[in-house]
């Protein structure tokens, strides 16, 4: 019985280390998540009215000129270009599985595809490594994801421009609340034809261009590529906190549950040990009386 007891009182022990680890873990991803929520939901609304305002601008164009706005679809390239933002760490719950699940579902609907990854993530970059896809660059080494925006800005300007590329996107963890983040693919280049059409017409969105209407898209273009793929860093990061600090206070939750219910174990079988002593003691009294 003693034996049993000690094996109880080690597992409590071990179940309140575990309580602590995570309790302090929860309260780091907490206090890192209160500045990436911040600025991923600030820069959400500019990145949107930047495409919204892109988007309507470009509707606007009777040539597509610009290098950016060109579509390949007529040519032979069958070369995309992936930008995979996942995280450095694990503990975070389902977040990138879930992504990792969504991607994998997107790529086998394009069997004809070559795909080529640029990764900020070890977890993704792992993904792709072990795949066959080719991984062009990784930014992973990096402390700050958003370190990578004007590099990754010159790999697709030069990838999508020279025509080596037919298309680039997104895919990321969309920051929604610090209970939500959904996994997302988004095509970044060329504007789709879907956001076009969807923009209403309105003489309240007609432009006046100055200098010139080609100028203007020239500079506007690449503003558009740098806010949209730094909004999609902010967000994958501000995800991840959110998601790490639900996986450990769900962690802490159940282990101090665990303490619990050892405790009670532990007390349960503390309580027959005594029970059995003090049966042992007054059988062996009833014995003593009985003989004397």
């Amino acid at each position: 019985m003693s034996g049993k007891l000690r094996l109880i009182k080690r597992r409590v022990k071990s179940a309140q280390n575990i309580a602590q680890l995570t309790k302090a873990m929860e309260m780091v991803a907490a206090s890192k998540m209160k500045r990436a929520q911040k600025q991923a939901i600030e820069a959400k609304p500019y990145a949107d009215k930047v495409e919204e305002i892109t988007t309507r601008v470009v509707s606007q164009l009777k040539k597509r000129r610009a290098a950016l706005l060109k579509y390949y679809a007529q040519t032979k390239i069958k070369r995309h270009l992936v930008i995979f933002v996942t995280t450095n760490k694990g503990l975070c719950g389902s977040l990138n599985s879930n992504l990792f699940r969504k991607l994998f579902m997107w790529l086998t609907d394009r069997p004809e595809q070559t795909i080529d990854f640029i990764t900020l993530g070890e977890k993704g970059q792992l993904v792709v490594l072990k795949s066959k896809y080719e991984l062009v660059a990784d930014f992973s080494n990096l402390s700050d994801f958003t370190q990578a925006v004007g590099s990754l800005m010159t790999l697709v300007n030069q990838g999508f421009t020279q025509g080596k590329y037919q298309a680039v996107w997104l895919v990321y963890n969309e920051y929604l609340s610090a209970l939500k983040y959904v996994p997302r693919i988004k095509r970044l280049l060329p504007i789709a034809k879907t956001s076009l059409q969807q923009q209403p017409k309105s003489r309240d969105y007609e432009y006046l261009f100055e200098p010139s209407q080609q100028q203007v898209i020239n500079k506007l273009l690449p503003f558009y590529l740098e806010i949209q793929i730094r909004d999609a860093i902010l967000e994958a990061i501000a995800s991840e906190h959110s998601a790490r600090m639900m996986a450990m206070k769900n962690a802490t939750d159940n282990a101090y549950s665990l303490v619990d219910g050892l405790t009670l174990e532990y007390n349960k079988v503390r309580q027959q040990a005594i029970t059995a002593e003090i049966s042992d003691i007054t059988t062996a009294k009833i014995s003593m009386e009985a003989n004397s």
